[in-house]
């Protein structure tokens, strides 16, 4: 871990609030540990946000997308790469720019972010844990057919990944989920490999053609949107502290490191959309929507390539799910642990101002900043691990894991599978819009704001978001809701 011990009280005193503060912070941070070549030794946490964010939902889609239109959406699928490279990277340097974490930077901008984050994760996480434990039972079911019913198999990998992120810090986590990664990365290069992709579609597709066909504009933004791409691009900086990469110091590590985040992601969809084209559309297959499209390829495999092939995919398939699954059961967990701390500072500074303290410094953007004793939430309280041993951490594990079960036997109710959906469509443009904001004020030492590349990528991906954010409140069944 950096020395980082000269950071903390220099980032405390000077990100306090708006003004010239954060710049002399960002350059005694880059002072206190100097900056680290960017090597491959370090990577770690781009490989754990990519494993995240492709779930076999996403896998789905691309390959339904390599269906529906062979290899002319390519080009969607590598610009969505790019987006999310976009916004991981802006996550990533706000944490190690100001030395405070991102929920410290939306609680800045207001309390609107505190009570949009905290009624996301509450309903997000409940619905999310009954699908996460459904994918990842999906394929055990299927590899063992005559052991237990999917049910059964989904409440074992919801328990696997709670006692497994419990009793684990993240540098136990990061190898486990490196493991994992090189299964899938194995696996969907094989099986591309196998379906013998015709190169010069392929080229030819990442040329920027739309479909001829109806709706083609938005299916097009639902695919650069869609894949890997959720709440885990928010958890990516707080990942990073937890490597223990703390400061402007690790900087140029960590643009590596999301560079061979996205670049892995984008081979996983460029295997699928080649599956799909190749077995899918030349033979005008239609798949399942869902986890269970999946299953349906793996019994397209076994009868064109054999039972071998169709187990190798299924591990695949599992290595897939369960990594989303252990991914979110750690990194949001370890958000909604620094929201519970967040909170918790800020009583604490409101009862000192209360009683005569001047601690508080009064009301405004000022005030929102700091605790007491002038302390701010900082990525040094993650790099230290005990956000993942405290009570909040350990509680949100728990409500991602046991009441998401009744939904496992009772189905999920329609009103919240709505609410879901809508939360769900939402979270991207507010991450989005808020790190444009976040990143070209004060906030934000000077020298780590956003160029003109960055505002114009974070923005393009907020405007995308909202496009499709629209699109699905729009599409939702509100007469029935009513």
């Amino acid at each position: 871990m950096a020395d980082t011990s000269g950071n903390t009280t220099g980032s405390s005193g000077s990100t306090a609030g708006p003004g010239p503060g954060p710049g002399t912070s960002g350059e005694a941070v880059s002072g206190a540990s100097g900056p680290r070549k960017s090597s491959w030794k370090y990577i770690g946490p781009g490989i754990v946000v990519a494993a995240t964010g492709v779930g076999a939902g996403d896998l789905v889609a691309t390959l339904i997308a390599g269906s529906n239109f062979g290899y002319t959406l390519l080009w969607a699928a590598v610009i969505g790469c790019l987006v999310k490279i976009s916004l991981a990277e802006a996550a990533g340097r706000w944490h190690l720019s100001t030395g405070r974490t991102l929920f410290d930077g939306w609680a800045s901008l207001g309390r609107w972010t505190s009570w949009f984050f905290v009624v996301y994760v509450v309903i997000w996480g409940f619905v999310y844990g009954a699908a996460a434990m459904s994918s990842s039972g999906l394929p055990l079911q299927a590899l063992f057919p005559d052991v237990m019913g999917l049910k059964w198999w989904a409440i074992l990998t919801g328990l696997v990944g709670l006692v497994f992120v419990w009793f684990n810090k993240y540098a136990v986590f990061e190898k486990v989920m490196t493991v994992l990664v090189g299964v899938m990365f194995v696996v969907t290069v094989y099986l591309a490999i196998r379906v013998t992709p015709h190169l010069g579609e392929a080229f030819a597709g990442l040329l920027p053609v739309l479909p001829d066909e109806k709706d083609s504009i938005l299916n097009t933004l639902g695919l650069i949107g869609g894949v890997g791409g959720t709440i885990t691009l928010a958890a990516y900086g707080y990942w990073v502290n937890a490597k223990g990469w703390t400061n402007t110091g690790w900087m140029k590590v960590m643009r590596l490191d999301n560079r061979v985040a996205y670049i892995t992601t984008g081979i996983f969809v460029v295997a699928m959309l080649f599956v799909g084209a190749e077995m899918l559309h030349s033979s005008n297959i239609a798949i399942a929507s869902g986890d269970k499209g999946l299953i349906q390829l793996g019994d397209i495999l076994e009868d064109e390539y054999g039972t071998a092939t169709a187990k190798f995919f299924l591990i695949g398939f599992f290595a897939t799910s369960f990594t989303s699954l252990i991914g979110v059961w750690h990194g949001v967990s370890l958000m909604f642990a620094d929201f519970v701390e967040r909170y918790r500072k800020d009583r604490a500074a409101a009862s000192a101002a209360s009683g005569g303290s001047a601690a508080s410094g009064g009301t405004g953007g000022k005030g929102a900043n700091v605790a007491p004793g002038g302390e701010v939430a900082s990525g040094e309280e993650v790099a230290s691990g005990t956000h993942e041993k405290s009570w909040p951490f350990r509680a949100y594990l728990l409500w991602l894991t046991f009441p998401p079960m009744v939904l496992l036997f009772q189905g999920q109710p329609f009103r919240l599978i709505i609410l879901y959906g809508v939360l769900g469509a939402a979270f991207l443009p507010f991450l989005a819009l808020t790190l444009v904001w976040l990143l070209n004020s004060s906030r934000t030492p000077p020298e780590w704001r956003n160029g003109l590349l960055s505002n114009a990528m974070l923005t393009i991906a907020g405007l995308l978001f909202i496009v499709l954010c629209v699109k699905q409140v729009w599409d939702q069944p509100w007469s029935e809701f009513f």
